[in-house]
């Protein structure tokens, strides 16, 4: 017997992060029952989204068009290549309007429990792209989680091993955060990146 159109509506909404049965359930019956209009603006952005989305062919984002704007703006700095593990981080990078360079997404992070690899992250597109002659340094941006750093650590050899320079973002105590209320191994790693003044 197949679902319902509400248990497979209940079911669909669990695909996304962080949302289980119960979460599921109170979307489904909250768009059904008060936004009916937020339920028909969702779908059709979804579909339109699922149609005109695909790669960039350089910086592997999101992009209506082959190439993304990002990435034929001649404004940027070309020397600079930027890898972050997703779009969204890109997003925070460029809120930080302190980089002006241009980035490559991997859409992930090396995860072998999760049976993504080398092979599943496209490296091989990467080292094309930061091979291109046009690339003078490498800012690896990806997650300090212990998968963010294996992928960081495997881009580094890849790409030393191509003679570029490659570096990574730095850790230590956020800005405005207090000593006290900051964990030890943040304030360790601050300290030994400790830099002059």
């Amino acid at each position: 017997m197949s679902p319902s159109s509400l248990d497979e509506l209940i079911e669909s909404l669990r695909c996304l992060p962080g949302v289980g049965p119960k979460s599921a359930q109170r979307m489904a019956y909250h768009l059904l029952q008060r936004n009916q209009k937020g339920a028909s603006r969702l779908a059709a952005a979804l579909a339109h989204a699922l149609k005109v989305l695909q790669h960039c062919e350089r910086c592997n984002t999101f992009s209506e068009e082959r190439i993304c704007q990002r990435c034929s703006n001649s404004h940027r700095d070309g020397s600079l290549l930027c890898v972050v593990e997703m779009p969204a981080d890109l997003a925070m990078i460029e809120q930080t309007q302190a980089y002006n360079g241009l980035y490559y997404v991997l859409m992930g992070r090396l995860s072998p429990l999760d049976g993504v690899g080398p092979r599943e992250l496209k490296l091989d597109k990467l080292i094309a792209r930061a091979t291109d002659g046009k690339v003078e340094e490498v800012v690896l941006a990806t997650n300090f989680t212990n998968e963010g750093e294996a992928t960081a650590h495997l881009v580094s050899e890849l790409l030393h091993a191509r003679g570029l320079k490659v570096s990574r973002l730095s850790r230590g105590v956020p800005v405005g955060g207090e000593l006290e209320h900051t964990d030890s191994g943040t304030i360790a790693q601050a300290l030994m990146e400790r830099r002059a003044v």
